[in-house]
């Protein structure tokens, strides 16, 4: 049972006893707290009962619900002494003694039987996974650090600060001394909240990534996927998950989108909602707003790692062994054309770049790139990105422009951060044209279909080619397939390394030469297998034999999941 005690705006105390477990406050005559008055909402809030407490929800009124002054979404477990405020009405909730509340305020999706971690002061608050769900928000943290980003707009509006024009250090200096003005003029804050953490989150959201700074630090967090502006996943060593943290409002969420775009002289707004960025350190970002985004600005992070992976790194990591890396630093030393074919976030990229820092350092390269993320440490290297249209629609500088441009500039290799379209042609043509040792990565979920892919890709550069014109240019141009794949566990793996060979009868013959083969899964559910030679030795490293290289061909061999040759 509830009891909530009301009073109305001429000061009258009533009580009303409420035996559900739910109720519902407004206009409605059927609710259990019916109130009136033209700032009231017909379904204006509800109180409800969980294992914690008595919890508030706000049911998208019109003018708000208050708890403590502070406006509120939900908020909870109640205590006697919390003071909600619909409209002009107060009202205080005293739970029955089987449902104690806890003596801190938590949002209502935390209500399981460990509490949340509190943040530390002086620190933004990081994520946890200890219980069996993501924690929520803080719901007095985040009203806030709402109010208080609403005031820090307002003050900058009033006073016509033109913050585009201001230096790094000096936007800083201003938003941190505006905020701490705002603080002193606030009420006594809660024990809980510390000044300067409140203070770091409101100047990160207001001229940094917001919310989003504490997982960018985190090593362990992959890639961070913002749906709305209270909706946030990252992964995590493999996994998705919901993550403890919010934006204030969409406004905020675009606010960091366009702060990403902007240095790179990119745009978005309603005539051109979508935009591939990248932030400093080289991480990969796409955004995507209204009125394509329904529920608002959502911004995907694909966060580069800060740590350079070598070959070894992909031996520990379990996504290749050792004879695979063997065979690949030979392929690409000895200008071997290479394809890398994966799906979305199977770690396509992260190969290539391994791959790419096997070339010669004498060697000129040139990298082709949407959004640069490639990192290769060569002396003479030369890095192109293309770029989108400008308002009047022109200017548009297209990958497969910068492919034709970059056999002018006397490349020894051309390493394409991914093939989407027609450059896929200029691709093959560069490959068959003297550009030994080229590089590219394409989406596909097996080598096979890889080059299916490749001759769609080809067709869509307008050329009316016969498919077996393509399929020849595809068989002379591509030596290496390298089949990278992501599992359901989060593991990601090399599972084929494979030969083209020719064309034979109008189709494109192809040979495995390693393969991953899959045994199970293990206790937690992670890909159980091993890797193996399919006992094919390569044409060429027979013709690189035969002319005096020195080569291990015994690295082809079948191997059983111990690691010995298979008899």
């Amino acid at each position: 049972m509830l009891q909530i005690n009301l009073t109305t705006p001429k000061g009258e105390a009533r009580r009303i006893d409420v035996t559900e477990t739910r109720c519902r406050i407004g206009t409605d005559k059927r609710h259990a707290v019916v109130l009136s008055g033209w700032s009231l909402s017909r379904d204006h809030a509800e109180l409800f009962l969980s294992n914690d407490g008595v919890f508030i929800r706000d049911l998208d009124s019109g003018k708000g619900t208050f708890v403590n002054g502070l406006r509120i979404d939900a908020h909870g477990p109640l205590s006697p002494t919390d003071e909600i405020g619909i409209g002009d009405y107060r009202l205080a909730v005293t739970a029955p003694l089987s449902h104690s509340p806890a003596p801190e305020p938590r949002p209502v999706a935390a209500s399981t039987a460990t509490p949340p971690p509190q943040p530390q002061p002086g620190k933004a608050p990081v994520p946890t996974q200890e219980t069996g769900r993501p924690p929520e928000v803080d719901a007095r943290l985040f009203e806030l650090q709402r109010t208080l980003q609403e005031k820090l707009v307002e003050s900058f509006d009033l006073r016509r600060i033109d913050i585009h024009n201001m230096a790094d250090a000096e936007l800083r200096t201003l938003t941190e001394e505006t905020i701490r003005q705002l603080i002193s003029r606030l009420p006594a804050l809660p024990p809980t909240v510390d000044p300067d953490m409140l203070m770091a989150l409101v100047r990160d959201e207001a001229i940094g990534l917001g919310p989003l700074e504490p997982l960018l630090a985190d090593p362990g967090v992959t890639e961070i996927m913002v749906n709305a502006a209270r909706d946030v996943f990252i992964e995590k060593h493999g996994t998705l998950s919901r993550c403890p943290v919010a934006f204030t409002s969409d406004r905020a969420v675009l606010g960091v989108i366009e702060r990403i775009v902007a240095p790179l002289g990119r745009r978005i707004d309603e005539s051109s909602p979508m935009v591939d960025a990248r932030l400093k350190d080289g991480s990969r970002v796409n955004a995507i707003i209204a009125p394509l985004a329904l529920k608002g600005p959502s911004l995907t992070i694909r966060k580069f790692s800060r740590q350079k992976l070598v070959a070894k790194d992909l031996i520990r990591f379990g996504s290749a062994d050792a004879a695979m890396i063997e065979f690949l630093r030979v392929c690409v030393q000895y200008k071997k054309n290479v394809v890398i074919s994966g799906g979305t976030g199977s770690g396509k990229t992260t190969l290539l770049n391994i791959l790419s820092n096997f070339i010669p350092e004498h060697e000129r390269v040139v990298t082709i790139e949407d959004a640069a993320e490639l990192q290769l440490h060569h002396n003479n290297l030369v890095s192109l990105e293309s770029r989108p249209a400008n308002l009047e629609g022109k200017g548009s500088v297209t990958i497969r422009d910068l492919v034709r441009n970059s056999l002018r500039m006397r490349p020894d290799r051309i390493v394409v951060g991914e093939c989407r379209g027609g450059e896929a042609l200029d691709m093959l043509q560069a490959m068959n044209t003297g550009h030994d040792g080229s590089l590219t990565t394409a989406h596909a979920n097996t080598p096979r279909d890889m080059l299916s892919r490749l001759e769609v890709m080809v067709l869509m550069a307008g050329m009316d080619l016969p498919v077996t014109a393509i399929r020849e240019q595809i068989a002379s141009a591509v030596d290496i397939i390298v089949q990278q794949t992501r599992f359901a566990c989060g593991t990601r793996k090399v599972t084929h390394i494979t030969e083209v060979t020719g064309v034979e009868s109008g189709k494109i013959q192809l040979q495995d030469i390693f393969v991953f083969q899959q045994t199970g899964l293990d206790e937690n559910h992670r890909v159980r297998g091993h890797f193996t030679g399919c006992g094919f030795v390569p044409e060429f490293y027979q013709r690189l034999r035969s002319i005096g290289m020195t080569l291990d061909a015994a690295i082809f061999e079948r191997r059983d999941p111990a690691g010995s040759e298979a008899r």
